[in-house]
Protein backbone atom coordinates (compact mmCIF):
# COMPACT_ATOMS: atom_id res chain seq x y z
CA UNK A 1 0.00 0.00 0.00
CA UNK A 2 2.95 2.15 0.89
CA UNK A 3 4.65 1.65 -2.51
CA UNK A 4 1.18 2.66 -4.13
CA UNK A 5 0.91 5.36 -2.36
CA UNK A 6 4.55 6.85 -3.77
CA UNK A 7 4.02 5.56 -6.91
CA UNK A 8 1.00 7.97 -6.58
CA UNK A 9 2.59 10.81 -5.54
CA UNK A 10 5.29 10.37 -8.03
CA UNK A 11 3.35 10.57 -10.68
CA UNK A 12 1.54 13.82 -9.34
CA UNK A 13 4.41 15.52 -9.02
CA UNK A 14 5.47 14.69 -12.44
CA UNK A 15 2.30 15.63 -13.97
CA UNK A 16 2.35 19.21 -11.90
CA UNK A 17 6.11 19.67 -13.30
CA UNK A 18 5.29 18.97 -16.62
CA UNK A 19 2.50 21.34 -16.75
CA UNK A 20 4.16 24.34 -14.86
CA UNK A 21 7.03 23.85 -16.58
CA UNK A 22 5.39 24.38 -19.97
CA UNK A 23 2.82 27.19 -18.90
CA UNK A 24 5.52 28.97 -17.28
CA UNK A 25 7.90 29.33 -19.81
CA UNK A 26 4.89 29.50 -22.40
CA UNK A 27 3.57 32.96 -20.32
CA UNK A 28 7.51 34.49 -20.49
CA UNK A 29 7.73 33.65 -24.15
CA UNK A 30 5.22 36.84 -24.56
CA UNK A 31 7.39 38.66 -22.88
CA UNK A 32 9.51 41.43 -25.01
CA UNK A 33 11.68 40.67 -27.97
CA UNK A 34 15.13 40.99 -29.21
CA UNK A 35 14.59 40.74 -32.73
CA UNK A 36 18.31 38.71 -33.76
CA UNK A 37 17.37 36.23 -31.66
CA UNK A 38 14.09 35.97 -31.14
CA UNK A 39 12.95 35.46 -34.50
CA UNK A 40 15.92 33.55 -35.65
CA UNK A 41 14.75 30.15 -35.44
CA UNK A 42 10.83 31.01 -36.57
CA UNK A 43 12.25 31.95 -39.59
CA UNK A 44 14.67 29.06 -40.38
CA UNK A 45 12.51 26.59 -39.41
CA UNK A 46 9.92 28.31 -41.49
CA UNK A 47 12.34 28.32 -44.48
CA UNK A 48 12.93 24.55 -43.77
CA UNK A 49 9.78 23.28 -43.55
CA UNK A 50 9.40 24.37 -46.95
CA UNK A 51 12.43 22.70 -48.31
CA UNK A 52 14.67 25.45 -48.00
CA UNK A 53 17.80 23.75 -46.34
CA UNK A 54 20.73 24.99 -44.08
CA UNK A 55 24.28 24.97 -45.81
CA UNK A 56 22.77 24.87 -49.53
CA UNK A 57 20.36 27.69 -49.54
CA UNK A 58 21.64 29.60 -46.87
CA UNK A 59 24.74 29.71 -45.00
CA UNK A 60 24.16 28.88 -41.18
CA UNK A 61 27.55 28.30 -38.50
CA UNK A 62 24.76 26.44 -35.88
CA UNK A 63 21.60 25.15 -35.13
CA UNK A 64 20.35 23.10 -38.13
CA UNK A 65 18.57 20.27 -35.48
CA UNK A 66 16.88 23.38 -34.16
CA UNK A 67 15.93 24.48 -37.14
CA UNK A 68 14.38 20.97 -38.17
CA UNK A 69 12.76 20.54 -35.06
CA UNK A 70 10.92 24.26 -35.29
CA UNK A 71 9.88 22.84 -38.88
CA UNK A 72 8.44 19.25 -37.36
CA UNK A 73 6.66 22.12 -34.71
CA UNK A 74 4.91 24.30 -37.32
CA UNK A 75 3.65 21.40 -39.06
CA UNK A 76 2.17 19.82 -36.26
CA UNK A 77 0.82 22.50 -34.32
CA UNK A 78 1.07 25.46 -37.51
CA UNK A 79 2.76 28.10 -38.05
CA UNK A 80 1.98 30.71 -35.16
CA UNK A 81 3.92 32.42 -32.24
CA UNK A 82 2.18 30.06 -29.77
CA UNK A 83 3.55 26.78 -31.76
CA UNK A 84 7.33 27.99 -31.63
CA UNK A 85 7.37 29.17 -28.01
CA UNK A 86 6.17 25.85 -27.55
CA UNK A 87 8.65 24.53 -29.13
CA UNK A 88 11.21 25.58 -26.60
CA UNK A 89 8.37 25.08 -23.66
CA UNK A 90 8.61 21.28 -24.72
CA UNK A 91 12.18 21.30 -23.93
CA UNK A 92 12.23 23.77 -20.56
CA UNK A 93 9.79 19.69 -19.42
CA UNK A 94 11.86 17.57 -20.77
CA UNK A 95 14.58 18.71 -18.82
CA UNK A 96 12.62 19.29 -16.27
CA UNK A 97 11.37 16.12 -15.86
CA UNK A 98 14.48 14.09 -16.56
CA UNK A 99 16.01 16.28 -13.50
CA UNK A 100 13.20 14.72 -11.33
CA UNK A 101 13.44 11.07 -12.79
CA UNK A 102 17.69 11.48 -12.37
CA UNK A 103 17.44 12.38 -8.85
CA UNK A 104 14.63 10.03 -7.48
CA UNK A 105 16.51 6.99 -9.19
CA UNK A 106 20.34 7.97 -7.32
CA UNK A 107 17.24 7.72 -4.44
CA UNK A 108 16.64 11.46 -3.05
CA UNK A 109 13.13 11.51 -2.30
CA UNK A 110 9.86 12.91 -3.64
CA UNK A 111 10.11 16.17 -2.32
CA UNK A 112 13.83 17.55 -2.72
CA UNK A 113 13.90 15.88 -6.35
CA UNK A 114 10.38 17.89 -6.74
CA UNK A 115 11.81 21.41 -5.17
CA UNK A 116 15.42 20.68 -7.23
CA UNK A 117 13.44 20.13 -10.25
CA UNK A 118 11.16 23.19 -10.19
CA UNK A 119 14.28 25.27 -9.75
CA UNK A 120 15.17 23.95 -13.24
CA UNK A 121 11.99 24.77 -14.80
CA UNK A 122 11.78 28.81 -13.61
CA UNK A 123 15.73 28.98 -14.03
CA UNK A 124 16.06 27.13 -17.65
CA UNK A 125 14.31 28.33 -20.80
CA UNK A 126 12.05 31.18 -19.39
CA UNK A 127 15.26 33.37 -19.84
CA UNK A 128 14.82 33.32 -23.72
CA UNK A 129 11.07 32.16 -24.24
CA UNK A 130 11.93 30.89 -27.87
CA UNK A 131 13.68 28.43 -29.14
CA UNK A 132 17.92 29.20 -28.59
CA UNK A 133 20.97 27.39 -29.46
CA UNK A 134 22.59 28.07 -25.93
CA UNK A 135 19.39 26.91 -24.47
CA UNK A 136 18.95 23.42 -26.32
CA UNK A 137 22.42 22.58 -25.99
CA UNK A 138 22.75 22.95 -22.75
CA UNK A 139 19.92 20.55 -21.72
CA UNK A 140 21.18 18.44 -24.41
CA UNK A 141 24.52 18.08 -22.99
CA UNK A 142 22.50 17.80 -19.80
CA UNK A 143 21.00 15.28 -20.40
CA UNK A 144 23.75 13.57 -22.23
CA UNK A 145 25.54 13.28 -18.50
CA UNK A 146 22.00 12.51 -17.18
CA UNK A 147 22.47 9.29 -19.29
CA UNK A 148 26.18 8.49 -18.16
CA UNK A 149 25.56 9.01 -14.79
CA UNK A 150 22.36 6.33 -15.09
CA UNK A 151 24.76 4.49 -17.81
CA UNK A 152 26.70 3.41 -14.50
CA UNK A 153 24.23 3.72 -11.56
CA UNK A 154 21.55 1.08 -13.35
CA UNK A 155 23.80 -0.43 -15.39
CA UNK A 156 21.54 -0.49 -18.18
CA UNK A 157 22.52 -0.41 -21.94
CA UNK A 158 19.72 1.87 -23.10
CA UNK A 159 22.10 4.86 -21.38
CA UNK A 160 24.73 3.82 -23.73
CA UNK A 161 22.55 4.16 -26.46
CA UNK A 162 21.16 6.89 -25.80
CA UNK A 163 24.53 9.42 -25.03
CA UNK A 164 25.91 9.06 -28.79
CA UNK A 165 22.60 10.82 -29.88
CA UNK A 166 22.16 13.15 -27.58
CA UNK A 167 25.59 14.27 -28.05
CA UNK A 168 24.85 14.24 -31.62
CA UNK A 169 21.59 16.18 -31.24
CA UNK A 170 23.56 18.75 -29.56
CA UNK A 171 26.35 19.12 -31.65
CA UNK A 172 23.81 20.02 -34.21
CA UNK A 173 22.48 22.61 -32.56
CA UNK A 174 25.63 24.31 -31.42
CA UNK A 175 28.91 22.96 -31.60
CA UNK A 176 30.47 24.73 -27.93
CA UNK A 177 30.26 23.65 -24.96
CA UNK A 178 29.26 19.93 -26.84
CA UNK A 179 32.40 19.21 -28.04
CA UNK A 180 33.97 19.90 -24.74
CA UNK A 181 31.25 17.50 -23.06
CA UNK A 182 32.16 14.67 -25.97
CA UNK A 183 35.58 14.12 -25.17
CA UNK A 184 34.74 14.51 -21.01
CA UNK A 185 31.95 11.65 -21.72
CA UNK A 186 34.08 9.69 -24.29
CA UNK A 187 37.65 9.18 -22.30
CA UNK A 188 35.10 8.72 -18.74
CA UNK A 189 33.38 5.87 -20.62
CA UNK A 190 36.54 4.35 -22.07
CA UNK A 191 37.71 4.20 -19.12
CA UNK A 192 34.82 2.63 -17.54
CA UNK A 193 34.62 0.03 -20.13
CA UNK A 194 37.72 -1.02 -19.50
CA UNK A 195 36.78 -1.24 -15.79
CA UNK A 196 33.88 -2.92 -15.88
CA UNK A 197 34.65 -5.24 -19.33
CA UNK A 198 31.82 -5.36 -20.19
CA UNK A 199 31.63 -5.73 -23.95
CA UNK A 200 27.68 -4.95 -24.52
CA UNK A 201 28.25 -1.04 -23.02
CA UNK A 202 30.60 -0.58 -25.87
CA UNK A 203 28.38 -2.38 -28.49
CA UNK A 204 25.12 -0.23 -27.12
CA UNK A 205 27.19 3.16 -27.29
CA UNK A 206 28.55 2.34 -30.82
CA UNK A 207 24.94 1.48 -32.02
CA UNK A 208 23.96 4.70 -31.01
CA UNK A 209 27.01 6.75 -32.83
CA UNK A 210 26.16 4.72 -35.96
CA UNK A 211 22.40 5.56 -35.63
CA UNK A 212 23.17 9.15 -35.69
CA UNK A 213 25.91 8.97 -38.20
CA UNK A 214 22.92 7.32 -40.87
CA UNK A 215 20.90 9.80 -39.56
CA UNK A 216 23.15 13.10 -40.35
CA UNK A 217 24.21 11.67 -43.73
CA UNK A 218 20.56 11.40 -44.56
CA UNK A 219 19.89 14.89 -43.91
CA UNK A 220 22.36 16.14 -45.82
CA UNK A 221 21.25 13.91 -48.59
CA UNK A 222 17.52 14.39 -48.42
CA UNK A 223 18.33 17.73 -48.21
CA UNK A 224 20.38 18.19 -51.47
CA UNK A 225 23.62 19.62 -49.04
CA UNK A 226 27.10 18.80 -50.26
CA UNK A 227 29.22 17.65 -47.42
CA UNK A 228 31.79 20.09 -48.45
CA UNK A 229 29.50 22.67 -47.68
CA UNK A 230 28.43 21.78 -44.42
CA UNK A 231 31.96 20.85 -43.43
CA UNK A 232 33.17 25.23 -44.30
CA UNK A 233 30.25 26.65 -42.74
CA UNK A 234 30.34 23.94 -39.72
CA UNK A 235 33.90 23.51 -39.10
CA UNK A 236 36.32 24.97 -40.88
CA UNK A 237 35.09 28.96 -40.55
CA UNK A 238 33.17 28.68 -36.77
CA UNK A 239 37.61 27.27 -35.98
CA UNK A 240 39.29 30.15 -37.37
CA UNK A 241 36.99 32.06 -35.25
CA UNK A 242 38.51 29.72 -32.24
CA UNK A 243 41.78 31.51 -31.16
CA UNK A 244 39.25 34.76 -30.93
CA UNK A 245 37.11 33.20 -28.23
CA UNK A 246 39.71 31.30 -25.98
CA UNK A 247 41.11 34.76 -25.61
CA UNK A 248 38.34 35.77 -23.85
CA UNK A 249 39.66 33.48 -21.04
CA UNK A 250 42.64 35.24 -20.25
CA UNK A 251 44.00 37.15 -19.37
CA UNK A 252 42.96 35.83 -15.44
CA UNK A 253 40.99 37.63 -13.57
CA UNK A 254 39.54 36.28 -9.93
CA UNK A 255 36.26 38.80 -9.94
CA UNK A 256 35.55 37.61 -13.89
CA UNK A 257 36.48 34.00 -13.48
CA UNK A 258 35.95 33.08 -10.13
CA UNK A 259 33.73 35.59 -8.10
CA UNK A 260 31.41 35.58 -10.85
CA UNK A 261 30.43 31.88 -10.74
CA UNK A 262 31.12 31.76 -6.85
CA UNK A 263 27.59 30.20 -7.13
CA UNK A 264 28.20 27.51 -9.71
CA UNK A 265 31.42 26.38 -7.84
CA UNK A 266 29.43 26.36 -4.37
CA UNK A 267 27.12 23.95 -5.93
CA UNK A 268 29.53 21.57 -6.48
CA UNK A 269 31.74 21.89 -3.34
CA UNK A 270 30.78 18.91 -1.69
CA UNK A 271 31.48 16.87 -4.98
CA UNK A 272 34.81 18.67 -4.82
CA UNK A 273 35.58 17.51 -1.49
CA UNK A 274 34.37 13.67 -2.57
CA UNK A 275 36.56 13.43 -5.23
CA UNK A 276 39.70 14.67 -3.18
CA UNK A 277 38.68 12.85 -0.49
CA UNK A 278 37.86 9.92 -2.76
CA UNK A 279 41.20 10.28 -4.58
CA UNK A 280 43.35 9.24 -1.87
CA UNK A 281 40.97 6.20 -0.95
CA UNK A 282 42.64 2.73 -2.13
CA UNK A 283 39.04 1.35 -1.55
CA UNK A 284 37.43 0.23 -5.37
CA UNK A 285 33.91 -0.01 -4.33
CA UNK A 286 33.35 3.79 -4.97
CA UNK A 287 34.23 3.84 -8.25
CA UNK A 288 30.99 3.89 -9.71
CA UNK A 289 30.11 7.26 -7.99
CA UNK A 290 34.32 8.30 -8.37
CA UNK A 291 33.70 8.65 -11.88
CA UNK A 292 30.34 10.15 -11.60
CA UNK A 293 31.19 13.21 -9.32
CA UNK A 294 34.26 13.68 -11.45
CA UNK A 295 31.82 13.91 -14.20
CA UNK A 296 29.70 16.75 -12.40
CA UNK A 297 32.35 18.50 -11.28
CA UNK A 298 34.33 18.85 -15.01
CA UNK A 299 30.80 19.27 -16.96
CA UNK A 300 30.10 22.36 -14.79
CA UNK A 301 33.90 23.61 -15.04
CA UNK A 302 33.78 23.27 -18.87
CA UNK A 303 30.02 25.26 -19.01
CA UNK A 304 31.81 28.10 -17.09
CA UNK A 305 34.71 28.01 -19.78
CA UNK A 306 31.85 27.99 -22.11
CA UNK A 307 30.00 31.15 -20.74
CA UNK A 308 33.18 33.24 -20.32
CA UNK A 309 33.40 32.96 -24.42
CA UNK A 310 30.06 33.27 -25.42
CA UNK A 311 28.99 36.93 -26.30
CA UNK A 312 25.28 36.43 -25.03
CA UNK A 313 23.75 37.16 -21.28
CA UNK A 314 24.11 34.46 -18.53
CA UNK A 315 22.25 31.34 -18.94
CA UNK A 316 24.33 28.57 -17.25
CA UNK A 317 22.68 29.85 -13.61
CA UNK A 318 20.19 27.30 -14.46
CA UNK A 319 22.16 24.45 -13.70
CA UNK A 320 23.15 25.23 -9.73
CA UNK A 321 19.74 23.43 -8.47
CA UNK A 322 21.32 20.12 -10.52
CA UNK A 323 24.48 20.38 -9.50
CA UNK A 324 22.67 21.12 -5.58
CA UNK A 325 20.48 17.92 -6.09
CA UNK A 326 23.47 16.00 -7.18
CA UNK A 327 25.50 17.05 -4.17
CA UNK A 328 22.37 16.89 -1.47
CA UNK A 329 22.70 12.76 -2.84
CA UNK A 330 26.42 12.56 -2.27
CA UNK A 331 26.08 14.29 0.99
CA UNK A 332 23.62 12.04 2.11
CA UNK A 333 25.31 8.88 0.81
CA UNK A 334 29.05 10.22 2.29
CA UNK A 335 29.17 12.85 4.64
CA UNK A 336 28.42 12.51 8.34
CA UNK A 337 27.08 16.21 8.76
CA UNK A 338 24.73 15.40 5.76
CA UNK A 339 21.42 17.10 7.16
CA UNK A 340 23.08 20.46 7.75
CA UNK A 341 24.90 20.16 4.40
CA UNK A 342 21.13 19.44 2.36
CA UNK A 343 19.72 22.67 4.63
CA UNK A 344 22.37 24.90 3.15
CA UNK A 345 22.33 23.44 -0.44
CA UNK A 346 18.33 23.44 0.11
CA UNK A 347 19.14 27.41 0.87
CA UNK A 348 21.43 28.04 -1.66
CA UNK A 349 19.30 26.75 -4.40
CA UNK A 350 16.41 28.81 -2.88
CA UNK A 351 18.38 31.71 -2.77
CA UNK A 352 19.94 31.72 -6.43
CA UNK A 353 16.64 30.53 -8.18
CA UNK A 354 14.56 33.67 -6.39
CA UNK A 355 17.81 36.16 -7.14
CA UNK A 356 18.31 34.92 -11.11
CA UNK A 357 14.65 34.67 -11.49
CA UNK A 358 14.19 38.24 -10.02
CA UNK A 359 17.62 39.51 -11.78
CA UNK A 360 17.39 37.94 -15.77
CA UNK A 361 13.59 35.80 -15.92
CA UNK A 362 11.17 38.76 -14.69
CA UNK A 363 13.45 41.55 -16.12
CA UNK A 364 14.23 40.03 -19.65
CA UNK A 365 17.91 40.18 -18.93
CA UNK A 366 18.86 37.91 -21.90
CA UNK A 367 16.78 39.91 -23.96
CA UNK A 368 19.09 43.05 -23.28
CA UNK A 369 15.88 44.63 -21.55
CA UNK A 370 17.16 44.95 -17.49
CA UNK A 371 16.83 48.70 -17.80
CA UNK A 372 13.92 48.57 -20.06
CA UNK A 373 10.66 49.40 -18.45
CA UNK A 374 8.37 46.67 -20.01
CA UNK A 375 5.23 48.61 -18.98
CA UNK A 376 5.87 50.56 -22.08
CA UNK A 377 5.57 47.36 -24.27
CA UNK A 378 2.51 47.41 -26.39
CA UNK A 379 0.12 44.19 -28.66
CA UNK A 380 2.18 42.56 -30.53
CA UNK A 381 -0.90 42.86 -32.72
CA UNK A 382 -0.34 46.58 -33.59
CA UNK A 383 2.35 45.20 -36.10
CA UNK A 384 0.94 42.03 -37.24
CA UNK A 385 -2.08 40.10 -36.04
CA UNK A 386 -0.16 36.87 -35.72
CA UNK A 387 1.97 38.59 -33.22
CA UNK A 388 -1.20 38.99 -31.04
CA UNK A 389 -0.81 38.96 -27.57
CA UNK A 390 2.81 39.86 -27.25
CA UNK A 391 4.07 42.65 -24.87
CA UNK A 392 6.12 44.01 -27.99
CA UNK A 393 9.05 45.93 -26.51
CA UNK A 394 12.75 45.90 -27.49
CA UNK A 395 16.23 47.57 -27.03
CA UNK A 396 15.93 49.81 -29.43
CA UNK A 397 12.83 51.40 -29.03
CA UNK A 398 12.45 51.16 -25.10
CA UNK A 399 10.02 54.06 -24.77
CA UNK A 400 8.40 54.27 -28.23
CA UNK A 401 7.71 50.77 -29.64
CA UNK A 402 4.88 52.26 -31.58
CA UNK A 403 7.85 53.98 -33.86
CA UNK A 404 9.12 50.68 -34.60
CA UNK A 405 5.67 49.35 -35.02
CA UNK A 406 5.58 51.76 -37.86
CA UNK A 407 8.80 51.16 -39.53
CA UNK A 408 8.29 47.16 -40.02
CA UNK A 409 4.26 48.01 -41.03
CA UNK A 410 6.08 50.14 -43.66
CA UNK A 411 8.00 47.29 -44.66
CA UNK A 412 5.29 44.82 -44.99
CA UNK A 413 3.66 47.36 -46.61
CA UNK A 414 6.12 47.59 -49.62
CA UNK A 415 6.91 44.08 -49.84
CA UNK A 416 3.58 42.83 -49.88
CA UNK A 417 3.52 45.11 -53.33
CA UNK A 418 6.79 43.41 -54.40
CA UNK A 419 6.25 40.16 -55.79
CA UNK A 420 9.31 38.95 -57.57
CA UNK A 421 12.46 37.07 -55.66
CA UNK A 422 14.01 39.30 -53.73
CA UNK A 423 16.68 39.39 -50.88
CA UNK A 424 15.38 40.80 -47.41
CA UNK A 425 17.92 41.65 -44.35
CA UNK A 426 16.43 42.12 -41.55
CA UNK A 427 16.39 40.85 -37.67
CA UNK A 428 12.42 40.72 -38.31
CA UNK A 429 12.89 37.66 -39.88
CA UNK A 430 8.83 37.38 -39.13
CA UNK A 431 8.42 39.71 -42.04
CA UNK A 432 8.77 37.28 -44.80
CA UNK A 433 6.98 34.35 -42.65
CA UNK A 434 3.93 36.43 -42.46
CA UNK A 435 3.70 37.59 -45.66
CA UNK A 436 4.56 33.84 -47.04
CA UNK A 437 7.17 35.32 -49.10
CA UNK A 438 10.57 33.15 -48.87
CA UNK A 439 13.51 36.39 -48.26
CA UNK A 440 16.61 34.32 -50.62
CA UNK A 441 18.48 35.39 -47.40
CA UNK A 442 22.01 34.34 -47.95
CA UNK A 443 22.70 33.64 -44.18
CA UNK A 444 20.59 32.42 -41.90
CA UNK A 445 21.09 35.71 -39.47
CA UNK A 446 23.14 39.27 -39.73
CA UNK A 447 26.15 39.05 -37.46
CA UNK A 448 29.22 40.50 -39.10
CA UNK A 449 32.53 38.17 -38.19
CA UNK A 450 30.83 36.17 -35.90
CA UNK A 451 28.23 35.07 -38.32
CA UNK A 452 29.86 34.93 -41.40
CA UNK A 453 33.57 35.75 -42.64
CA UNK A 454 34.70 39.30 -42.85
CA UNK A 455 37.35 40.40 -46.16
CA UNK A 456 40.18 39.92 -43.56
CA UNK A 457 39.34 35.62 -42.95
CA UNK A 458 40.57 33.10 -45.06
CA UNK A 459 36.78 32.16 -46.10
CA UNK A 460 35.78 35.41 -47.14
CA UNK A 461 36.35 34.20 -50.88
CA UNK A 462 34.02 31.28 -50.52
CA UNK A 463 31.53 33.54 -48.17
CA UNK A 464 31.37 35.86 -51.25
CA UNK A 465 30.83 33.63 -54.05
CA UNK A 466 28.01 31.59 -52.10
CA UNK A 467 26.14 34.93 -51.84
CA UNK A 468 26.75 35.75 -56.30
CA UNK A 469 25.76 32.68 -56.54
CA UNK A 470 22.47 32.66 -54.46
CA UNK A 471 21.92 35.99 -56.20
CA UNK A 472 22.53 34.67 -59.53
CA UNK A 473 20.62 31.24 -59.48
CA UNK A 474 17.35 32.93 -58.10
CA UNK A 475 17.58 36.08 -60.77
CA UNK A 476 17.83 38.70 -57.30
CA UNK A 477 17.68 41.90 -58.90
CA UNK A 478 16.67 43.65 -55.58
CA UNK A 479 17.85 43.69 -51.48
CA UNK A 480 16.15 44.72 -49.13
CA UNK A 481 17.16 46.20 -45.85
CA UNK A 482 15.16 47.31 -42.68
CA UNK A 483 17.49 48.64 -39.47
CA UNK A 484 18.48 48.22 -36.67
CA UNK A 485 20.86 45.44 -37.21
CA UNK A 486 22.17 44.02 -34.04
CA UNK A 487 25.63 42.44 -35.72
CA UNK A 488 25.54 44.51 -39.31
CA UNK A 489 25.99 48.66 -40.89
CA UNK A 490 26.13 47.86 -44.57
CA UNK A 491 25.50 44.20 -45.35
CA UNK A 492 26.59 42.64 -48.29
CA UNK A 493 27.92 46.09 -49.60
CA UNK A 494 31.18 44.82 -48.92
CA UNK A 495 30.50 41.87 -51.89
CA UNK A 496 28.52 43.86 -54.22
CA UNK A 497 30.54 46.51 -54.15
CA UNK A 498 29.93 48.84 -57.17
CA UNK A 499 27.22 46.64 -58.86
CA UNK A 500 24.06 48.77 -56.98
CA UNK A 501 22.34 51.71 -56.42
CA UNK A 502 20.34 52.34 -53.26
CA UNK A 503 16.80 53.86 -52.63
CA UNK A 504 16.29 54.98 -49.64
CA UNK A 505 12.92 54.70 -48.11
CA UNK A 506 12.97 56.18 -44.73
CA UNK A 507 15.65 56.18 -42.13
CA UNK A 508 15.43 52.85 -41.03
CA UNK A 509 14.76 51.33 -44.50
CA UNK A 510 15.87 51.01 -47.95
CA UNK A 511 16.89 49.05 -50.96
CA UNK A 512 19.63 47.74 -53.16
CA UNK A 513 19.39 47.59 -56.67
CA UNK A 514 21.56 45.17 -58.12
CA UNK A 515 23.21 45.85 -61.58
CA UNK A 516 25.69 43.18 -63.34
CA UNK A 517 26.54 41.87 -60.15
Amino acid sequence: MRIKNKNLLSTSLVIFLIIFSITFNQYYGYIGILPIDSFLVFNSGYDVMNGYYPFKDYWTIKEPFIDLIQAIFFKLFGVSWFSYVFHASVFNCIITVFTFFLLKTLNLNNGLSFFYSICVAVLTYPTAGTPFSDHHTLILCSLALYSFILAIYKKNNFFWFLIPILLGFSFLSKQAPTVYVIFLITILSIIFFFRSKNISNFLYAFAGFILILILFFFFLFFGGIKFNDFLIQYFSYPMSLGGTRFEWLFPFDFKRIVWRYKLQYLSILVLIYLFIKFSFEKKSGKFSDYLIIFSVVIFCLLTIMHQLMTINAIFIYCLIPIFCGLSHIYSEKYLKKNQTIGNLLIALTLCSTLYYYSQYVKNRTFMDLRDVNLENSIDGKEIHQELSKIKWITMFYPTDPAKEASNIKLVLKTLEKDKSKKIIITDYQFISVFLKQYDFSPTRFWYDFHGYPTEKNMYFDYWKEFVLKQIRKNNIKNIYVLKPLHGETKPLENILKNCYQKQQFSETFYKLILKNC
